[in-house]
């Protein structure tokens, strides 16, 4: 992880505003807990230049089993405290979600009970033990109905490390590539970071997320942008990112 004390530039931001992939949603998963814990995580958001989130809570078998029913009312306490929130108002926030491919997915696919994020994209987790039998037919019938999936950060599947043939053939149908800014930072350890290297050499990193669950995330986050790494890479990553294209 980087750790850097001495900042030349204390207001770094992004070049992008819209963050396609965080856990601010409260009280949903292990994410924000409190409205008050998401409008501070909202604020760090702002200071890096974001004014455009996309919630993505998990839904995840037996530990997180969110359905349209628990994240709208979540969504809607959410909105309306940002509305009450002068520094905050200005805020655009998308409702969303972070789909595990499991049997809870599987279920809730077939009932049409996923929420797109604006331009129907669609934010797909993988298993972190192993790649998932059927997952190309998956994303597939995804595209087939219209969706554009996204791969939430494959740097994070160990089970890619040592195949990244199997990356770019995921890449070459057309399935964006989500990479977290925690990994490029180090915080998910030195495999991680190397794999999230490799795919921007690569020009494969359609789109960087968040994915920050707490203020502790914000730290690493703030910290890294105003490191070298980051002021030498985000002018190569630039022209690929797609976040802001995450429009209606």
């Amino acid at each position: 992880m980087f750790n850097i004390f001495k900042k030349k530039n204390q207001d770094a931001t992004l070049f992008y505003v819209t963050d396609v992939h965080c856990h601010i949603l409260p009280g949903v998963d292990h994410g924000a807990q409190t409205v008050e814990d998401s409008l501070a995580m909202l604020r760090a958001e702002k200071e890096m230049g974001i004014n455009r989130v996309v919630l993505t809570s998990h839904v995840t078998a037996e530990t997180f089993e969110n359905t349209p029913e628990t994240l709208k009312p979540a969504f809607e306490l959410l909105k309306q405290a940002v509305a009450e929130t002068e520094d905050l108002r200005d805020m655009q926030l998308y409702l969303s979600a972070e789909y595990r491919i499991d049997e809870f997915w599987d279920k809730q696919y077939a009932a049409g009970n996923q929420i797109a994020m604006p331009g129907n994209y669609i934010l797909m987790e993988n298993s972190f033990h192993q790649e998932l039998l059927g997952l190309d037919d998956l994303l597939f019938d995804l595209r087939m109905k219209g969706y554009h999936p996204i791969l939430a950060h494959p740097e994070r599947y160990g089970y890619y490390a040592q195949r990244h043939q199997r990356m770019e053939h995921l890449h070459g149908m057309g399935i964006k590539f989500q990479v977290n800014l925690l990994s490029l930072a180090g915080y998910f350890g030195q495999h991680c970071r190397e794999t999230a290297l490799w795919l921007a050499k690569k020009g494969m990193i359609d789109m960087l997320g968040s994915d920050m669950h707490g203020m502790e995330h914000v730290k690493v986050i703030k910290n890294y942008l105003n490191s070298k790494e980051w002021r030498k890479l985000a002018p190569t990553l630039q022209s690929h990112i797609l976040n802001d294209l995450v429009r209606d």
